[in-house]
């Protein structure tokens, strides 16, 4: 509104001659609170029921003669109301539940995973590890679900090194993988983390576990969890151990 008051009142002191009009144009023109109006069609009148013969919309306002819906109140009955009779959702037992916190893994098993790899579809390094996206592209699951779960089942198959991110890993298939100098990371991914593993992208990052059994499984070092250290080896234990001193007595 400031600049529009100093253009106007530059405009009235300037040597060259502006009618009102275009003031006026100039005010109507800028967009400010007393200039703002809906839409055109965006809104529409209040139907106006029960307000006598003349109105037209008079005397059962548009709702006919009795019946359910004449009635006042919504005139409508709740969903799976069945006119008396017992509804269906009562007539038949329940059983049993959802478990809304079950998660359902694409299981991947060792011998299809060493065939997928004398293929040449699948490559890991150390730097590389093979992940959800690496196993989907290269058609050796068909759908990530909430994650891919490694199986044991063919380790004798099994013959070279390979390194894996997944969501979950049986002991049997982490003893088999490690037995080949391989290795195993289990890695927590929620909805978002997955989509954008499988996408590719690096730029979020991924959320941490938060339901206890969550935690409890990826800071567990035997489950070889993301969020686990590795334990320390016995040799070490005893060189940072300090040194006992034996007293003798006088």
């Amino acid at each position: 509104m400031l600049g529009i008051f100093s253009i106007s009142k530059g405009l009235a002191s300037s040597s060259t001659f502006v009618s009102s009009s275009a003031i006026r144009t100039l005010y109507t023109d800028a967009v400010a609170i007393h200039t703002l109006r809906p839409a055109p069609g965006s809104r529409h009148t209040q139907k106006r029921l029960g307000r006598g013969q003349g109105s037209g919309r008079g005397g059962t306002s548009t709702r006919g003669h009795k019946g359910q819906k004449a009635r006042s109140g919504n005139g409508k009955p709740k969903a799976g109301f069945e006119g008396g009779q017992t509804p269906i959702t009562r007539r038949y037992p329940k059983r049993g539940f959802t478990n809304v916190s079950e998660k359902t893994f694409a299981p991947v098993n060792l011998d299809r995973l060493q065939h997928w790899i004398d293929s040449n579809r699948l490559i890991s390094t150390p730097d590389r590890p093979i992940t959800a996206r690496e196993l989907l592209y290269s058609g050796c699951i068909h759908d990530v679900k909430d994650g891919v779960k490694l199986l044991g089942d063919g380790a004798t198959y099994l013959k070279t090194p390979v390194f894996l991110e997944v969501s979950r890993a049986s002991q049997s298939a982490i003893k088999a993988i490690e037995k080949k100098g391989g290795k195993v990371t289990c890695k927590f991914y929620n909805d978002l983390a997955l989509k954008d593993c499988v996408n590719g992208r690096t730029d979020r990052r991924s959320a941490l576990p938060v339901r206890k059994n969550d935690i409890l499984w990826y800071t567990t070092w035997k489950n070889r969890g993301y969020l686990a250290d590795p334990p320390v080896p016995s040799s070490s234990k005893s060189s940072t151990a300090p040194a006992t001193v034996a007293h003798t007595s006088p």
